[in-house]
């Protein structure tokens, strides 16, 4: 199997800003890596579950999230944290759970006081289940997100293939 990108969306309403930023970068990063886009996982489309352990669906959500080489993960700002379905979601992971994976933080922002938080709150967490992270940094308050996005990316291929060695 090659090499797989993931966009995960902490949003929990389907369709939002999140998800766009988050499915153009993993596009994105696929044409720098060569890596396929698998299928986007979205809170938005399974509040339901997003809390039941015994979910199958969530336990396919799972398996896709860990075997993937890329994860695009995605949350919009809330109380200078992810969103409580992203928190949900990553407890279904042990330690070390995302051994191997290259994640990507994103945190949507509305003020400027919250660009530390995918720092001080989303990292570290992927840390512990064993993610790695390039040094990528994004920032864009409202406006036109995808330009902004295109011209952050410059410099990002040999990043990412540090991550992957």
């Amino acid at each position: 199997m090659g090499s797989r990108i993931t966009a995960v969306v902490g949003n929990p309403n389907p369709g939002s800003r999140t998800r766009q930023i988050a499915e153009d970068l993993a596009e994105r990063i696929a044409a720098l890596t060569g890596a396929d886009t698998g299928s986007t996982i979205e809170f938005g489309e399974v509040t339901d579950e997003i809390f039941e352990w015994e979910s199958s669906k969530l336990s396919a959500l799972t398996d896709q999230l860990q075997t993937s080489t890329y994860a695009v993960i995605a949350t919009p700002t809330y109380k200078a944290s992810c969103t409580g379905p992203l928190e949900a979601f990553v407890d279904r992971f042990d330690a070390g759970g995302l051994r191997g994976v290259t994640a990507i933080p994103v945190f949507t922002i509305g003020l400027p006081a919250h660009q530390l938080a995918v720092d001080f709150t989303l990292r570290p967490l992927l840390v512990e289940l064993g993610a790695v992270f390039p040094r990528l940094v994004f920032h864009s308050r409202r406006g036109n997100s995808t330009s902004a996005l295109r011209s952050s990316m410059s410099g990002w291929r040999s990043k990412l293939a540090t991550c992957r060695r």
